[in-house]
């Protein structure tokens, strides 16, 4: 603990210009002797601490002292900080923070970032990340309800793996014990996360996440081709940016956009329904009949109005 403590010291040190023995005793949960003690084996050790008097006096690194920068470049640091600083909030890990002011040692300073990332999330219960987390680190089953892409309700027992981002989601992966099998979570489809005392020792091989093979998904693409009107083109853009567009002269774009299995793929129909009448599928004309039932089934829950 005591090393913990003076290695986290050095870097606080290095990092701010000058650092009260009583903010430092606060922060560690120390007495001010302690910090003083610990100061004389910081100078021991090479460091060239100096002591500033007055009212705003403490402790600092003397001028020009800095640490080595070789091992890593200033934009590597500056990358590595703007990722833990964002993952740190989302898993309000102090930690993390720690290791932040290590690396601000050897970053570019108080520049102004050319990266920002965002991993928070609406979709997501604040508090299933830290509980899968935490799960994951001491190897303790989890226990939630479960809403699955067929809209069934389900109560899951998980031996968590790993937490992943993808699809501006967050995902867990695991073994389910209640299906005997690997399976992928969405944390936005789970309820009632219980983060139980139980145990389990991780397998000796863990699958990755079960997925077609190359052939088998080329197989099954198939073009879903929209014509989205002016007033939907923006919401259009942000949900398929990558697909071949064919902008006309009356300000309406053609989208061509692949999808695997587009007949079950009702996360494309939510979102082609959600653009209103400011979009149409012009093919396959079996995706045009499912949107029209969609369409009229929602229509009737309307009719009193």
């Amino acid at each position: 603990m005591k090393l913990e403590r003076l290695i986290s010291m050095i870097y606080k040190l290095l990092n701010h210009e000058v650092l009260s023995a009583s903010m430092l005793a606060e922060e560690f949960q120390v007495s001010q002797r302690t910090i003083y003690r610990d100061i004389d084996v910081i100078c021991a050790a090479g460091f060239p601490v100096i002591s500033y008097q007055g009212m705003n006096g403490g402790y600092g690194m003397i001028e020009g002292y800095k640490m080595d920068k070789s091992l890593l470049g200033s934009y590597d640091v500056d990358s590595l900080i703007t990722v833990l600083s964002s993952l740190s909030s989302v898993f309000q890990d102090e930690r993390a923070q720690g290791t932040i002011e290590r690396l601000q040692t050897i970053g570019q300073g108080h520049q102004t970032p050319i990266l920002s990332v965002d991993f928070e999330t609406r979709r997501t219960d604040p508090e299933a990340l830290p509980y899968l987390r935490t799960a994951i680190k001491e190897r303790n089953i989890v226990r939630f309800d479960y809403i699955n892409a067929k809209n069934e309700r389900t109560s899951r027992d998980l031996e968590p793996v790993r937490l992943h981002f993808k699809y501006s989601n967050w995902y867990v992966y695991g073994y389910c014990r209640t299906r005997q099998d690997y399976r992928e979570f969405r944390l936005s489809r789970m309820m009632n996360l219980f983060l139980t005392q139980d145990a389990f020792q991780p397998h000796l091989e863990v699958p990755e996440e079960a997925r077609p093979s190359n052939k088998e998904w080329q197989d099954q693409i198939q073009d879903v081709v929209v014509r989205v009107g002016p007033e939907a083109l923006s919401e259009a853009m942000d949900q398929f940016h990558q697909v071949d567009k064919q902008f006309l002269a009356d300000g309406s774009v053609t989208l061509r956009i692949p999808v695997y299995k587009p007949l079950e793929a009702r996360w494309l129909w939510s979102i082609l329904l959600s653009f209103g009448s400011g979009a149409e599928v012009l093919e396959p004309s079996p995706l045009r009949a499912i949107l029209k039932e969609q369409l009229s089934n929602t229509l009737k829950l309307y009719e009193e109005v």
